[in-house]
């Protein structure tokens, strides 16, 4: 079911979208993952978390912050910004913040059924990350 953007602005919190997104980035990363045929589980889980850490998810943010729309950047902004007690131990506060930006703009695109352009994104930092790592 499609939502409009005012609905998810006015219905969801930032936090809440965060939530949700995190598992559809999780989704979207698993399926890059396995594109190119089947490989060991053991193996698919450490690519898998070298992909959806904060540290990741905050390098992934500097690459697609410039691609972004007006109203994608507003989402990605909500989610940095929110007030979140949580930390994860092993990122810095602010690449937390940047992870939990992009997790609600994933959150923005699952509710808005923009799965295409949220699949689009994911590909592009995902090719732009493998170059400049190696």
């Amino acid at each position: 079911m499609e939502k409009s953007l005012e609905f998810i602005k006015r219905n969801y919190s930032p936090l809440v979208l965060a939530y949700l997104g995190d598992s559809f980035y999780e989704t979207l990363a698993r399926e890059y993952v396995i594109s190119d045929g089947d490989c060991v589980v053991s193996k698919l889980n450490e690519t898998i978390k070298s992909i959806i850490t904060a540290v990741s998810q905050s390098k992934i943010v500097a690459i697609v912050l410039p691609e972004l729309t007006e109203t994608e950047t507003w989402f990605y902004k909500s989610g940095r910004n929110a007030r979140n007690t949580h930390h994860a131990r092993s990122a810095e506060a602010v690449e937390y913040r940047r992870a939990t930006g992009l997790e609600c703009l994933y959150g923005y695109y699952y509710l808005s059924g923009n799965y295409k352009r949220a699949k689009e994104l994911f590909i592009f930092a995902m090719k732009r990350l493998e170059n400049t790592e190696g």
